[in-house]
């Protein structure tokens, strides 16, 4: 039987627990413990935490499931959307409110072990393994205000939800290109959407945030307070706590001018030339992007695309449908359309613009943000990533940033990037075994981009192992990146969230 890197361990650490850790493991079970005690995918600290109860009485304070490896539930409870960062956590906890989280950070403070945090799994950074994995997917309460035009939502929450109870009074939220991407995990990163050029980035509209820090205290960070710690959630993704809740401003947007425009691989530099210039004159309402994908032979991809090389031109326009038309008219003139959905629409259908993957696969991408996007910038974007090239990536896209995106928000934040035109961004999926070369070729494409680069990437695309603390530190001008690095080491002078873009604390303060 061929087993692959994770399998084999797997096998190992089941073996070797059903031959050394029976007994704790039944007393475990028994206490609503479940999985194998005494395996090599649990530190050396298990066996004096069972003789003093302690894993039973976190599972007795906490509502959720507490799991260890071996266990029933245990692979499905740590398995993320994106699998090519795979996880073996010493121990999960379930949560399934406030209170569940309080009890995980504590007890993993207590055995000096690290915290990970885990909702949909979409943008993975770096492995749990031996690390105390808190899933939030249980925690799903929205809670939309039409007065105040806002949403309080809970830490598991998908935008789906937050799309759908907002749409019921004309209101939308900052959402991501996906449906099925966690609300804090997004918005935490940043967050660059179908409104983004119209409104800015999704961290510039939170209120308020619920954080659980790594003393396990429950601290609610806004302008008024704690605000330096608000300022560092905010685009420094899960480096300071476990975000419980959040609060953020909703848009009065219900429908769009949107959709795709896909053309075929023979036209794909005269496509990606005239979207170059066209994206020169667009109004701040008019948010989009250009894709090259390779589209796999697979059933559920549209006939007409299925197993081709396709442009995709990406169009979410907030003005009237007549109007949008107009703008894109001379897009729909560049070459004929294999497909084009572009229309008006309601805002509940906003994923269909991108239509990105709604199943797992391990998925591996890198970004780099542009100061100008020019004729000889698609050039080598074509000699290295169209339908001529060596290449084997599944997706390049160039979005159009500027707009609301160049301004800084009412209430200061660590998101960066400002100063960009443009994101160039690289996607490709390949099993882990083969991750060396995806990551490489990738590696290729954004490193010829460079001469048209700020210096800077940004953090939500920068998933699948991609989490050196130099690539995480380019996501930030040095000032910021200095400022994060102060609040960290005064709210996780430990590094307690380092499974993540860590960004560390300062050196001698134990992390």
């Amino acid at each position: 039987m061929g087993f692959d890197n994770r399998t084999s361990r797997r096998e190992l650490l089941r073996h070797f627990g059903a031959a050394t850790g029976l007994a704790a493991a039944s007393a475990l079970s028994a206490c609503g413990v479940q999985g194998a005690a005494g395996s090599p995918g649990l530190p050396a600290w298990l066996s004096a935490v069972e003789a003093q109860h302690s894993v039973r009485e976190l599972a007795d304070r906490v509502r959720g499931p507490v799991l260890v490896p071996g266990g029933q539930g245990y692979d499905a409870e740590c398995a993320g959307f994106n699998q090519s960062v795979q996880h073996l956590p010493a121990l999960i906890v379930g949560a399934t409110d406030v209170a569940d989280v309080r009890a995980a950070v504590e007890f993993a403070a207590s055995h000096n072990l690290p915290v990970a945090v885990q909702t949909t799994g979409h943008g993975p950074s770096v492995p749990a393994d031996g690390a105390l994995l808190i899933n939030t997917r249980r925690m799903t309460g929205v809670r939309v205000d039409p007065v105040t035009r806002t949403a309080r939502v809970a830490a598991g929450v998908r935008w789906e939800q937050v799309i759908r109870e907002a749409a019921a009074y004309g209101l939308a939220p900052l959402n991501g290109s996906s449906h099925l991407v966690g609300v804090v995990g997004y918005t935490l990163g940043g967050g660059i959407g179908p409104l983004a050029r119209a409104y800015g980035y999704a961290a510039d509209r939170v209120r308020e945030i619920e954080v659980v820090t790594a003393d396990g205290q429950l601290r609610r960070a806004s302008e008024e307070q704690h605000p330096d710690l608000f300022w560092a959630l905010r685009g420094g993704k899960g480096n300071f706590g476990v975000v419980t809740s959040m609060e953020f401003d909703l848009v009065p947007v219900g429908r769009l001018y949107g959709g795709g425009l896909f053309f075929p691989s023979e036209r794909a530099a005269e496509v990606l030339h005239a979207y170059r210039e066209w994206t020169r004159s667009m109004p701040e309402a008019m948010t989009s992007s250009a894709a090259l994908i390779r589209f796999p032979l697979l059933p559920e991809i549209p006939a007409p695309l299925r197993g081709r090389f396709a442009v995709h031109v990406r169009i979410a326009f907030l003005g009237a449908p007549d109007e949008g038309e107009l703008l894109v008219r001379s897009l729909r003139a560049v070459a004929p359309r294999i497909v084009d959905t572009v229309a008006d629409m309601p805002y509940t259908d906003v994923a269909s613009i991108h239509s990105d993957p709604t199943e797992p696969l391990p998925a591996y991408e890198r970004s780099l943000m542009l100061a100008e996007f020019g004729s000889d910038t698609v050039d080598t974007l074509i000699k290295l990533a169209g339908p001529d090239s060596d290449g084997s990536l599944m997706m390049v896209e160039v979005r159009h940033l500027g707009g609301a995106l160049s301004r800084p928000p009412s209430v200061p934040n660590a998101v960066g990037n400002r100063d960009a035109e443009y994101l160039v961004f690289a996607l490709t999926a390949a099993p882990p075994d083969q991750a060396g070369k995806a990551t490489a070729e990738i590696d290729q494409l954004i490193n010829a981009m460079t001469p048209w680069g700020t210096g800077q990437s940004y953090l939500n695309f920068m998933g699948g192992l991609d989490a050196s603390r130099e690539r995480t530190r380019r996501a930030y001008d040095p000032g910021s990146y200095e400022r994060l690095t102060a609040i960290k080491t005064t709210y996780d002078p430990q590094n307690r969230f380092r499974i993540n873009h860590n960004i560390p604390p300062r050196p001698g303060t134990g992390g």
